[in-house]
C-alpha cells in the first residue's frame, strides 16, 4: 500500500474519500470538527506538492436522495478557516456541473462534492457509480479510515479505476497506530472494553486475549458477567442469552493467564435518568428495583492501579453513562489513569465512538498517544477481519 508521500501531486487531481461525516446543530454549524481537521495535513501536502483536491464524503444516513440537513455544504465554512483555502462546492457528486468544475480545477484549488449517499448507488458498491465518480481525479487517496470498514462504492470500488492510489495521513497513522498495538504491544499490555453488549466486542475480546496481560472490563456488559456467576444484578443491562459465553470468557483468561478485572462495586440508580436516585452497591447484590450505571469508587480506583502500571494500553468502549453527570467519575478515572499512564512513558490508543468522545469531553484529547477516528472499523481491524478499503489500495 503506498502512502503520500510516495506519490507526486504536481498538476494532479487528487479525488479524496475523506471522513467528513461530523454531527452539526439546529442551525446547521459543526458542532465537533475533529474529522475534518484530521485529514488537513493530507489536503496541506497535496497542495504544497501543486495538486489540487476534489473531495468526497457521506453525512448521515439519508433515507431518499438529496435533504438539506444532509448536505455537505454544511461543512465548507469550517474546512475553509481549517485549510485557509476557498471550498468550491458541487451541488451534486457526479453529473455535468460536478464534472465541469472537477475538470476546471487549477493547482492549490479544492471542490467539496455533495453527499455520496444521496445515492443508493454508493451504499451498494455500485461498479457504474464507482466508475462515475472516478472521472473527477487523476489520484485516488482514501483518508477514511472510519469507513474503511465497508465495500462503498466512494471506499473501495473506485480504486480500480485508478493506476496511482494511495492512503492519506488519517488512513496511514490509524493503521500503523493499531498494528503497533496488535503486534508489537510493550508489556504490560492492557485492554480496557466498556459499553453496552458483550455481543459487540466479542471477536475483539477473544482476539485480544492472546495478546494482553490485563482486561478490564466495565459499562453495561460487566453486569452479564456478574450474572452469569450466580450474582443478583437488579435492573442492570444482561444479555441472558450470552451467560454462558461470559463463563467461557472468564475460562479463557485464566487458561491463556490474563488478569481479567471486573468491577466489583457500581453506581446504581433507581431509573434511567439524569436526575435520578443515586446509591453504591457490590455487584454481586444489586438490589432488585435498581440498575448499575457507572463503575464504582472501589472499580475506579483497582481499575487506575492496573491502567497507570501499563506500558501500552486499548481503550474501547465507556465504564459507564458518562453523558449523564451522576454517572460519569468511572469513565473519567479510567481516563485520567490513562493520561497518567501516558505521561510516564505508556503507549495509549482510544478506540474512537463513545471512548473518543469522553477523551474529548474531559479535556485529554493531546493527553493520550492516538485518538481514533474509526470506531467500528478500528474494531473489526481488531477482530482480525480485512478492511475492505484498506485492501483496495494494495
Amino acid at each position: 500500500m503506498k502512502t503520500l508521500d510516495q506519490i507526486s501531486f504536481a498538476g494532479k487531481r487528487a479525488l479524496i474519500r475523506v471522513d467528513f461525516n461530523v454531527p452539526l446543530d439546529k442551525n446547521f454549524d459543526v458542532t465537533d470538527d475533529n474529522r475534518i481537521r484530521a485529514t488537513i495535513p493530507t489536503l496541506k501536502k497535496i497542495i504544497a506538492d501543486g495538486g489540487s483536491c476534489v473531495l468526497m464524503s457521506h453525512l448521515g444516513r439519508p433515507k431518499d436522495g438529496p435533504e438539506e440537513k444532509y448536505s455537505l455544504k454544511h461543512t465548507i465554512k469550517t474546512t475553509e478557516s481549517l485549510l485557509g483555502v476557498k471550498v468550491t462546492f458541487a451541488t451534486d457528486c457526479v453529473g455535468e456541473e460536478a464534472y465541469k468544475l472537477s475538470a476546471a480545477l487549477r493547482p492549490g484549488e479544492v471542490l467539496l462534492l455533495e453527499n455520496l449517499r444521496f445515492y443508493k448507488q454508493e451504499e451498494k458498491g455500485d461498479l457504474a457509480f464507482a466508475e462515475k465518480l472516478s472521472k473527477h481525479g487523476d489520484v485516488y487517496v482514501n483518508d477514511a479510515f472510519g469507513t474503511a470498514h465497508r465495500a462503498h462504492a466512494s471506499t473501495t470500488i473506485v480504486a480500480q479505476f485508478f493506476k496511482d492510489k494511495c492512503a492519506g495521513m488519517v488512513m496511514a497513522a490509524e493503521l500503523t497506530n493499531a498494528k503497533k498495538v496488535l503486534e508489537n504491544a510493550a508489556k504490560p499490555f492492557t485492554a480496557i472494553m466498556g459499553g453496552a453488549k458483550i455481543s459487540d466486542k466479542i471477536l475483539m475480546i477473544e482476539r485480544l486475549l492472546d495478546k494482553v496481560n490485563h482486561l478490564i472490563i466495565g459499562g453495561g456488559m460487566s453486569y452479564t458477567f456478574f450474572k452469569a456467576m450466580g450474582g443478583q444484578v437488579g435492573k442492570s443491562l444482561v444479555e441472558e442469552d450470552k451467560l454462558e459465553l461470559a463463563k467461557e470468557l472468564i475460562q479463557k483468561a485464566k487458561t491463556k493467564g490474563v488478569e481479567l478485572h471486573l468491577p466489583m462495586d457500581s453506581v446504581i440508580a433507581d431509573k434511567f435518568d439524569p436526575q435520578a436516585n443515586v446509591s453504591i452497591s457490590q455487584n454481586m447484590a444489586i438490589p432488585a428495583d435498581w440498575m448499575g450505571l457507572d463503575i464504582g469508587p472501589q472499580a475506579s480506583s483497582v481499575f487506575s492501579r492496573v491502567i497507570e502500571n501499563s506500558k501500552t494500553i486499548l481503550w474501547n468502549g465507556p465504564m459507564g453513562v458518562f453523558e449523564m453527570e451522576k454517572f460519569q467519575s468511572g469513565t473519567k478515572a479510567v481516563a485520567e489513569a490513562v493520561v497518567q499512564a501516558t505521561q510516564q512513558g505508556a503507549f495509549s490508543l482510544i478506540g474512537g465512538g463513545d471512548s473518543a468522545a469522553a477523551v474529548a469531553q474531559f479535556g485529554f484529547e493531546e493527553k493520550v498517544s492516538y485518538v481514533s477516528t474509526g470506531g467500528g472499523a478500528l474494531l473489526e481491524y481488531f477482530e482480525g477481519k480485512v478492511l475492505p478499503g484498506v485492501k483496495a489500495l494494495e
